[in-house]
């Protein structure tokens, strides 16, 4: 195989972020919405997102510079992760805009807001997922900040959910429809789903 040898220490300003987001895709993207100190709601994509722990249940997002989410989350220690969907996708871009932080993103973008059960910030109403979180962590790394939460709520809609044996609420993901992140200025949508079953060490060694 022939390929482009590439020495990050000679890429110019942006250039090893821009080869990191298009080759670490697909991004799942954190919508996340936030409240200031003095009140203003922001809510603004992140697509440096996931789960970083399952028990207690945490996830993660990154903060790309300083960003008002990042200033809301260390002032009040609470935060929402809005599943970003397939419907919602121009909304969600417009919602990356550089708003200042006296700007809701809610009302400049004309997102309807929904109250959370365990955190003062806002679910976005039409998000099939709603991840209510508390502050865990913020890790400084780099030029950027690692922003960690555990999750104290969900709200999943009844579109989306399917009710498992036990009453478990799951998910489908062809109604989630998520949105994802590539390279420069593309998005990628759900397409083929692929199903295959991990088997266990004990089946293999019983097969030979």
């Amino acid at each position: 195989m022939s390929r482009h040898e590439i020495d990050i220490a000679s890429l110019p300003p942006g250039g090893a972020y821009r080869l990191l987001t298009a080759s670490v895709v697909p991004r799942p993207i954190a919508w996340v919405s936030s409240r200031s100190a003095t009140g203003v709601d922001n809510l603004a994509p992140h697509s440096f997102f996931t789960v970083v722990s399952a028990d207690p249940p945490m996830v993660s997002f990154t903060s790309v510079g300083r960003k008002n989410t990042l200033d809301n989350v260390e002032a009040t220690r609470e935060f929402v992760v809005n599943v970003a969907s397939e419907p919602m996708f121009e909304v969600i871009n417009a919602t990356s805009t550089d708003y200042p932080p006296d700007v809701s993103e809610f009302d400049a973008e004309g997102v309807e807001r929904e109250a959370s059960v365990t955190v003062a910030p806002p679910r976005v109403a039409d998000s099939p997922v709603a991840l209510e979180c508390v502050l865990h962590q913020v890790i400084p790394m780099g030029d950027c900040h690692l922003v960690i939460g555990e999750v104290k709520h969900v709200a999943v809609s009844e579109s989306v959910a399917r009710v498992l044996e036990g009453g478990r609420i799951h998910p489908e993901i062809e109604a989630l429809a998520p949105l994802s992140r590539l390279g420069r200025d593309q998005w990628g949508l759900l397409g083929e789903i692929r199903r295959i079953r991990r088997v266990p060490f004990s089946e293999k060694r019983t097969a030979r």
